[in-house]
């Protein structure tokens, strides 16, 4: 059997993870040579830069002048489990979820908070839930971006102007790459690993005045840990967006996110890091359009994400697992693509991260390389297959 020719070029920089997500362009270890080290966190010097971290961030995320910013435990998870702790069982509460992430916050709903008047919404990977069934007096919960299925919400047209409701958005790898619509969100999360290409453990939380006063005049009927406490006899914890965090931050992992956004900030901010995505993006999905073997996880054009592009084989026949773990091992050995497997929860294929960080030449190459690995692991597939039943 014969079997095709590798490709001429590599990806410089075959990082492809969906979180952590790769380094911004001209990353070093030096440029982080001015991080708070050995300080107190609570020194002058240390939340200085805590609150240098909120207000960029303000600035390159275009954050509303009446949103609070706060730098959280947790990564992500901290962040949107400190919203639904202390905001939730007010009023009923609709979860929408698609895809892994989600659905964690359907456990949290269902089997943590045991919240009494709830609503799941569900969709199969590669499709969003009926958020038409999103009322104005019902808090939401949901995950703007699906890093697990590529499915990501186009807008929040579903959610009217006149509401009386908290809207908890999980925005981990949607922030820095999609428009949100502030006036509809209430709580937005993310953490830095992810579009910015940041270190883990630390999350971001952004709140409107609407969260705000729900901080301060509603009090949920089970305890709240330490690390969730944003509010104290009715008043808010000012203090904890000034950038005096709950619990110990790492400093240099502060310096690491200044530094991504001051790359933002030179390459153009919100509007260039938007336009690096898209581009990056139709680059995968071009592609796929014109494979032979493979075809986007989502089939909605208006709902595909632009950072974390999932496929799926077309042949359903194979082995789709086994393609896979085959076309990653291949990947990984010619030093072509890593971490670009999808979700182990997911249907087999690949899951391709496009954000800001990546480079148009970086995925050109890839492409290349995931033909080969597809048509040499089908090939050996093939080959195996014919040998066994020859014997």
């Amino acid at each position: 059997m014969t079997f095709p020719s590798k490709p001429a070029t590599r990806p410089a920089n075959p990082r492809f993870s969906p979180g952590p997500t790769r380094k911004h362009p001209g990353w070093s270890l030096q440029n982080l040579e001015d991080a708070a080290l050995g300080r107190n966190h609570r020194s002058k010097a240390a939340v200085a830069k805590l609150k240098l971290a909120i207000d960029r961030t303000r600035e390159i995320l275009r954050v509303p002048a009446d949103y609070k910013i706060a730098i959280v435990p947790g990564s992500d998870t901290g962040a949107v489990e400190m919203a639904m702790w202390t905001m939730l069982g007010k009023q009923g509460v609709d979860v929408f979820a698609w895809e892994n992430f989600g659905k964690d916050w359907v456990i949290d709903a269902v089997e943590q908070l045991k919240l009494d008047d709830l609503n799941v919404h569900v969709g199969d990977y590669g499709e969003l839930p009926d958020f038409n069934q999103a009322k104005p007096d019902r808090d939401v919960v949901f995950t703007w971006n699906g890093t697990t299925s590529g499915v990501r919400v186009p807008n929040c047209d579903w959610m009217p102007e006149d509401r009386d409701n908290i809207v908890i958005c999980d925005a981990t790898s949607a922030a820095f790459a999609q428009e949100l619509d502030w006036p509809k969100l209430d709580v937005v999360t993310y953490s830095w690993q992810k579009v910015m290409g940041g270190e883990a453990a630390h999350g971001m939380l952004i709140i409107s005045p609407r969260a705000q006063k729900r901080l301060e005049t509603f009090t949920p009927a089970w305890p709240v840990p330490k690390v969730f406490r944003m509010s104290s006899n009715g008043k808010l914890d000012e203090g904890l967006f000034q950038g005096s965090t709950i619990n110990t931050p790492s400093l240099l992992c502060v310096e690491d996110y200044l530094d991504a956004l001051d790359w933002a900030e030179e390459i153009g901010g919100l509007d260039a890091l938007h336009a690096r995505a898209d581009s990056n993006a139709k680059i995968i999905y071009d592609w796929i359009e014109a494979s032979d073997w493979a075809e986007p996880l989502c089939k909605n054009d208006a709902e595909r994400s632009n950072t974390g592009v999932c496929l799926v084989f077309k042949d359903q026949s194979v082995d789709g697992a086994a393609l896979q773990a085959r076309m990653l091992e291949l990947l990984a050995e010619n030093e072509a693509g890593l971490d670009c497997g999808a979700y182990r929860t997911a249907p087999p294929g690949l899951r391709i991260w496009t954000g800001g960080t990546i480079e148009a030449d970086d995925l050109k190459a890839l492409i290349q390389w995931a033909d080969w690995a597809y048509a040499t692991a089908r090939a050996e597939m093939m080959e195996d297959g014919a040998a066994r039943k020859a014997g």
